[in-house]
């Protein structure tokens, strides 16, 4: 009551149900007290020997062991069976503890960059994530947000060079692939022409579909992304598989690239739903 459920009022206490003869909770113990130590004492750890407290272990419905239970507020709320592998004990802890007071720190430095960002000092936004990656050159909310921010500048080599730290297998994060989608429309609307130009176009012909599409990358590139989707939704009505259905998958790029809770994004979604189901 002490050691467990009265301390778990304070902070979240991890009990091993172990024994001396079981060979996988002899796997498991110091893999899960090295996790507990890297927590910094954000969980606490308690082990107890099912052949001295048996009817604990009967009150915790332990059937097999190695079994361990996370307690928070007095009560159990999570537990695992088996020796699991020590990345797998990580995430449980992570789950159960939250983020570090480190991580916590970290956060908020990358919020107030995202916020400069928002609000057009890219610049300032930059130089905290340029910062976050001195320290961590592996962060891949510093590797997104900067790669951004070089997009925004026009520096499209150094983004390209910054998005090259991504560690290998962390390719397909939604972070890293949005800001890869970001930089691909960048790269792919540098050469397009004067918008004007590509107006008149239009006004002079109203299906060609290429100005229109061309349009739509120039105003998303300045900003317009409203009528950048608008036009793209256009081209999807008047001729759906124009090119490979080109409006349709560039719409979805610009989705990835925007997030998918992004107003524009939720918006844009609604509207190609109600082109291509009606």
């Amino acid at each position: 009551m002490k050691d467990v459920v009265e301390e778990s009022r304070n902070q979240p206490v991890l009990v091993d149900f172990w024994a001396p003869w079981c060979g996988p909770c002899k796997q498991l113990g110091p893999m899960i007290e090295k996790v507990v130590t890297e927590a910094k004492g954000q969980v606490k750890l308690v082990k107890m020997n099912i052949d001295e407290h048996p009817a604990i272990a009967q009150q915790m419905g332990v059937q097999s062991i190695p079994a361990v239970f996370a307690f928070v507020d007095g009560r159990p709320v999570d537990g695992f069976m088996g020796a699991l592998p020590e990345s797998q004990i990580k995430e449980f802890i992570a789950r159960i503890a939250g983020p570090t007071p480190e991580e916590a720190g970290l956060e908020d430095v990358l919020a107030s960059a995202q916020a400069a960002f928002d609000e057009g000092d890219v610049a300032g936004a930059a130089e905290i994530y340029a910062a976050v990656l001195q320290e961590d050159r592996e962060n891949l909310a510093a590797i997104s947000g900067l790669t951004r921010c070089l997009i925004a500048s026009g520096e499209l080599d150094r983004a390209r060079q910054t998005l090259a730290l991504v560690p290998p297998g962390k390719e397909a994060d939604p972070l890293v692939a949005g800001a890869k989608a970001a930089l691909d429309l960048a790269e792919q609307t540098a050469d397009i022409g004067d918008l004007g130009e590509l107006a008149q176009r239009l006004e002079a012909d109203g299906n060609d579909h290429q100005a229109r599409f061309d349009l739509a990358l120039a105003l998303n590139a300045r900003g317009d992304r409203e009528d950048a989707v608008n036009h793209l939704i256009e081209i999807i009505r008047r001729k759906r598989d124009w090119n490979d259905e080109a409006a349709r998958k560039q719409l979805l790029q610009f989705f990835e690239a925007w997030g998918p809770m992004d107003p524009m994004t939720i918006e844009a979604r609604r509207k190609l739903s109600s082109v291509l189901f009606s």
